[in-house]
């Protein structure tokens, strides 16, 4: 079993990859419109790390809009639950 600070190393070494990849794609002058499509595609892992990124920062988003909810007018949140429901069709209500 690897030892957290080779874990961390191993983690590290793989974002340096990823974000290596990315600026070398992104600084290429024969890339004329940057296609975030393209570049997931084609650099291993990326999207892996993006789509865990997203999830680990999950709870911090959930948090962040209960905070902000009490501040939102009536109009506010019942225009919010008309998207979310738009959303999810299957939400049944409270």
């Amino acid at each position: 079993m690897a030892s957290k600070s080779e874990s961390l190393e191993w983690k590290y070494k793989k974002l340096e990859r990823l974000l290596a990849s990315t600026l070398q794609y992104l600084s290429d002058d024969e890339v004329e419109e940057i296609d975030l499509e393209y570049l997931m595609e084609h650099t291993e892992g990326l999207r892996e790390w993006w789509q865990e990124y997203r999830e680990e920062n999950k709870k911090a988003l959930e948090k962040e809009i209960q905070h902000l909810l009490p501040s939102l007018s009536l109009e506010e949140l019942e225009d919010l639950r008309a998207k979310l429901k738009k959303q999810n069709p299957h939400y049944k209500g409270l």
